[in-house]
């Protein structure tokens, strides 16, 4: 009965110290209780410069970075492997694309035009969802801009080369030619709408085509007018072509060498071309401007600004979606650091964070290096709030579950062997 006793206790004490060893490092890891600032938190200058070693040291083929203070830009960092960049060269953003798609859909929204609430076919002419086990009627603007509606597509576009003809946007609904590794291809309700947040670049394909069909103008002459231009973003356009006299950084593969330019039909979801000046610019618009100007710069009001950095989706219970933003992390303040993030192929990487309490932010656009970009902006979250973003700690956890194995081993080897030579002692003649 002793030797029971016993095993039990060590059972437990195994089983409690394992226990241990899980939350401390998984909250050790989410909280970054053993990470260290790249920089003194408040010293911009300080950080500015570590940033520039980190991307002068990270092998991209060419980035450009800009750091925003209190509203302000505090300093701009470019390096390239071969032509040079600047804060007016236009980069593809992949899936960061997706923000400015939200603010056109936003203004609709503001006119009146469409409701959040109703049902996306409600508007849709050109194209309707397929038939699912579910309600399709739930499938609502607003779960579309948060990922909440049930879409199971996983898209995810690859594009199409130079030469390749690109699919019609109604064409790619309904199976896309360019799909990603890993992802369906078929735009459709694969889970209840509302239940679960689930990633769909297929839902901004979707919000791509409302917004043709409520508008009645092509994707790009819309964006043009309501976001783009109102805003001052005149080097951003969702198709760019040589002559429109500005730049295009050459796109560099893993390797620092040139690799393919492709191109989209989804381009709402992965392909506006942009500069780091002019998503400086969007980045403002998120603030008060220092000559008075409004929230929003009359393409939105401050309250619909503010609308979209609600939590709206939400993963393992932390939120980290708003209406087409990510929240990345608590920024002490009541609120949220925001922003979005885009990863492509050949190794397009591009971030964009914002802290709405402070001003501050810092955009980085980078091909070359397929997480240099989003590894950078979640340091800039831990300096500016002292948070782990939720994408640093998506990238932090191969690491966190090896030490959570091996610990784990360790205490269930080292915990009964223990316990056994101790006995072994006390029942040893004197």
């Amino acid at each position: 009965m002793s030797s029971v006793k016993t095993g039990l206790r060590v059972g437990l004490t195994t089983i409690g110290l394992i226990v241990a060893w899980v939350a401390v490092v998984f909250f050790g890891t989410s909280e970054g209780w053993w990470k260290r600032q790249i920089a003194p938190r408040g010293d911009s200058a300080a950080f500015m410069s570590a940033a520039s070693r980190t991307l002068d040291s990270g092998q991209a083929g060419n980035a450009v970075m800009a750091l925003i203070s209190d509203g302000t830009v505090q300093g701009v960092h470019a390096t390239s492997v071969g032509a040079a960049v600047n804060a007016d060269t236009i980069f593809q953003t992949a899936s960061l694309s997706k923000w400015l798609t939200a603010w056109g859909v936003m203004a609709l929204v503001e006119h009146g035009k469409i409701d959040l609430d109703a049902p996306v076919s409600r508007y849709l002419k050109r194209w309707t969802l397929p038939p699912s086990a579910f309600d399709n009627n739930k499938v609502t603007v607003r779960r579309l801009l948060s990922h909440t509606a049930g879409l199971t597509d996983g898209l995810g576009y690859a594009g199409f080369a130079h030469g390749t003809p690109v699919q019609s946007l109604e064409a790619s609904l309904t199976h896309t030619a360019d799909v990603s590794p890993g992802a369906s291809g078929k735009v459709g309700v694969g889970i209840e709408p509302g239940s679960a947040w689930r990633y769909s670049g297929g839902g901004y394909a979707v919000l791509q085509l409302l917004i043709e069909d409520v508008s009645g103008e092509p994707f790009e002459a819309y964006m043009q007018r309501v976001v783009f231009q109102p805003l001052g973003m005149a080097h951003s356009t969702y198709h760019w072509s040589p002559t429109q006299g500005t730049t295009l950084a050459t796109f560099y593969g893993k390797d620092a060498q040139p690799a393919t330019h492709f191109r989209f039909s989804a381009v709402a979801a992965a392909s506006l071309y942009t500069s780091v000046a002019d998503l400086t610019r969007f980045l403002q618009a998120h603030l008060p401007g220092k000559k008075g100007e409004p929230v929003g710069r009359g393409v939105l009001g401050a309250a619909t600004v503010a609308r979209m950095w609600q939590p709206t989706g939400s993963l393992y219970g932390q939120a980290i979606w708003g209406l087409g933003t990510m929240l990345y992390a608590d920024n002490r303040a009541g609120g949220f650091v925001i922003g979005h993030d885009g990863s492509n192929e050949p190794a397009i990487n591009t971030a964009a964070r914002l802290n709405p309490a402070t001003g501050n932010g810092i955009v980085i656009l980078e091909t070359g290096k397929p997480l240099l970009a989003t590894r950078l902006a979640g340091e800039w979250v831990f300096w500016e709030a002292g948070r782990v973003d939720f994408l640093a700690f998506k990238l932090a956890m191969p690491g966190m579950l090896r030490w959570l194995g091996w610990g784990s081993l360790a205490i269930a080897v080292l915990v009964p062997s223990v316990a056994w030579a101790m006995r072994r002692r006390r029942r040893s003649p004197g």
